[in-house]
């Protein structure tokens, strides 16, 4: 598969201005790091919806009640799982996103029966099955981003939580864009055996290659440039996150192929020229952060 220079200089380019934006989000402060990923989680949301309705038209006919109130429902989720470190007044984040869940579990059913011109299982089970795709893995990032620290007390919590928590999340977007962006130029260069008719883009050379890049780059990465001070954390944690990271991602980017390939679309959205959509560029953290969410209650 030949490299596309000018598919190539587009995907830089955007690339450039889409990382500036990540870097500020993730890096400058916490507050920042939940409004970036609070964006990202709705525009996922609305991507994935615009998908199923094309797959199942049906679901088309969903209220605006239930469109925007699942979505809202799987913010309130990723709400919950924030800390007291995310808190305005003495009035924490985690307790917003569990009363809004409240209302939201009572006010959606009932809006469901009242305004739905006729209540479809397969609708609910498609909306159950965004909450479980997108706002379970960001609601999982939320909690890793503030629930780990140094010395493994859960008792204790300073800004060391906050530290700990970026190392770790910034160890799963990294390998994920390392092995994303290897993955692509060894393809591009290298590739010649396809990897999935889901994908055909895609190959054998070019997987292989991204993941053996983001393991050996992440790993030396964090183990030896960017973040030497990892307290108690071994060196074959960060390893490990960009292993399962890499490999957990893939799938995560083919199960997205399979649901444009249903859809007959060849992007989710176009807010980013070259990448596509949210879903397109997200795909592989949201079945990243739940895999690597496992990793971390084994090893911490």
């Amino acid at each position: 598969m030949a490299l596309d220079r000018q598919t190539f200089k587009t995907r830089s380019l955007t690339a450039v201005f889409f990382v500036l934006i990540m870097a500020a989000g993730i890096f400058l402060h916490h507050w920042l790091f939940l409004l970036l990923f609070s964006i990202i989680h709705f525009g996922c949301w609305m991507e994935y919806q615009k998908l199923m309705g094309i797959i199942h038209p049906s679901y088309q006919e969903i209220t605006p009640v239930h469109k925007y109130g699942m979505a809202a429902a799987g913010w309130c989720f990723m709400l919950w799982m924030c800390n007291q470190h995310f808190s305005v007044g003495g009035f924490t984040m985690h307790a917003a996103g569990l009363y809004g869940g409240l209302l939201l579990l009572i006010v959606l059913p009932v809006a469901e029966f009242l305004f739905a011109k006729n209540i479809e299982g397969r609708r609910m089970l498609i909306s159950w099955g965004g909450l479980v795709y997108i706002s379970l893995p960001m609601g999982l990032l939320m909690a890793m981003r503030t629930a780990f620290n140094t010395d493994y007390s859960p008792d204790v919590e300073t800004v060391a939580d906050l530290e700990n928590g970026l190392k770790l999340s910034v160890c799963v977007i990294v390998s994920i864009w390392i092995n994303d962006t290897m993955a692509y130029l060894v393809g591009s260069l290298l590739g010649r055996r396809p990897l999935s008719r889901i994908s055909p883009k895609k190959t054998w050379e070019g997987t292989i290659g991204g993941m053996l890049l983001a393991v050996v780059v992440t790993g030396l990465l964090f183990t030896h440039l960017l973040f030497k001070n990892t307290g108690s954390y071994p060196p074959v944690l960060w390893y490990s996150v960009a292993a399962v990271s890499a490999v957990a991602g893939t799938f995560g980017d083919l199960f997205e192929s399979k649901l444009k390939r249903l859809a007959g679309v060849k992007d989710s959205g176009k807010f980013m020229p070259g990448h596509g959509g949210f879903l397109d560029r997200f795909d592989s953290l949201l079945f990243a952060i739940p895999c690597v969410s496992i990793l971390l209650l084994w090893f911490i």
